[in-house]
């Protein structure tokens, strides 16, 4: 039913095979994309979170009750940034708007 494809990775240019059993085995786990990165990129990328494994974290203060926060993602300064209680509140409609 699979057979192999040769695909492009998008981080270093360089061609890879995408085997018929890991073709299966996307179609098992309903995984709708194929992989964009050889083995050794997605292996590199899943260990640049930082030295030690750990997701580094940016502090901020909350856009709404002004409260800092740590948070896994660095903020864009084109968007307001929430703490997780006014979040949380925003996403329930609570937010007394």
């Amino acid at each position: 039913m699979f057979t192999d494809k040769t695909l492009t990775c998008k981080d270093c240019g360089k061609d890879f095979v995408f085997t018929a059993g890991e073709q299966e085995f996307f179609e098992q786990h309903s995984f709708l994309n194929e992989p964009q990165r050889c083995h050794s990129c997605r292996k590199r990328r899943k260990n640049s979170t930082s030295e030690t494994g750990s997701v580094v974290l940016y502090e901020v203060v909350c856009s709404k009750c002004g409260e800092v926060e740590k948070i896994p993602f660095e903020p864009r300064h084109d968007r307001p940034v929430f703490c997780s209680s006014c979040y949380k509140k925003i996403k329930e409609g609570k937010d007394g708007k």
